[in-house]
């Protein structure tokens, strides 16, 4: 049965990445062009050579993002199919198409809108070249600190069930996650590197692009594979945990 699920995700993954280039395409790629277009102009008012692109910018916008989006959705896929195997049965008595949707909501939140709240996407032109490995490096602290905290949580709201019930116990958990994301976002530094003159506009319109992206994303591999394994499930007619691997 793993297997088979490990093909759907894969292939849910791949649906999702065309729906994400769809959303990049018309939300993403238009504040791209004005990011760079306000890079060269900054360049040439001070007299800079504009660098020669090692990539051309059709390339970039359609075969790179393209195949760059594909690898990124079926590996993506594959570890959310395991991700799945691994909390079916284990956060409830949910149907597999429930326990999808929670563990996409789950992912999304924890991997992808804990880190854009603390350090948000910014296109081009934004951002001193010198601090890509300091803000790389602390993006994916954050990531790995803000997965941390969500064990965390879950584990102390495991711990509640039997005193507080279900709801409780579920409620007090998003509450120990919140407490511990905001002490994280106290202790992590702050990075600030926005031009005064690049518009406001565009860096917002780029970020909330970015939001949609990933938002597509998870939100299709939530529902989709959720159809879709409940289709295993009830083919196979095994029980609502999932047989361990190989079996």
């Amino acid at each position: 049965m793993m297997r088979s699920l490990l093909i759907r995700g894969m292939l849910v993954g791949l649906a999702a990445a065309a729906l994400a280039y769809v959303v990049a395409w018309f939300l993403g790629e238009p504040q791209v062009a004005l990011a760079i277009s306000f890079e060269e102009a900054k360049a040439a008012a001070a007299g800079e050579a504009t660098e020669p692109e090692l990539v051309s910018r059709t390339v970039q916008e359609t075969f790179g993002l393209i195949t760059a989006l594909a690898v990124f959705g079926v590996a993506f896929g594959g570890l959310f199919s395991i991700a799945f195997a691994l909390a079916h049965g284990r956060i409830g008595s949910h149907r597999p198409h429930v326990t999808s949707a929670l563990v996409a909501l789950a992912g999304f939140v924890t991997v992808y809108v804990v880190p854009f709240l603390k350090y948000p996407p910014s296109p081009p032109a934004v951002g001193d070249p010198d601090t890509i490995g300091t803000r790389t490096g602390l993006y994916f602290t954050l990531i790995v600190l803000s997965l941390l905290a969500a064990g965390l949580a879950g584990y102390a709201g495991r711990r509640l069930v039997a005193r507080l019930g279900g709801w409780n116990a579920g409620l007090t958990a998003v509450g120990v996650f919140v407490v511990i994301v905001m002490v994280i976002y106290l202790v992590m530094p702050s990075i600030d590197e926005v031009p005064a003159d690049f518009s406001a506009t565009v860096l917002w319109r780029f970020r909330l692009a970015s939001l949609a992206i990933q938002a597509t994303t998870w939100a299709t591999l939530g529902l989709l594979f959720g159809t879709l394994a409940e289709r295993v499930f009830t083919g196979t007619g095994a029980a609502r945990r999932p047989a361990p691997a190989g079996v």
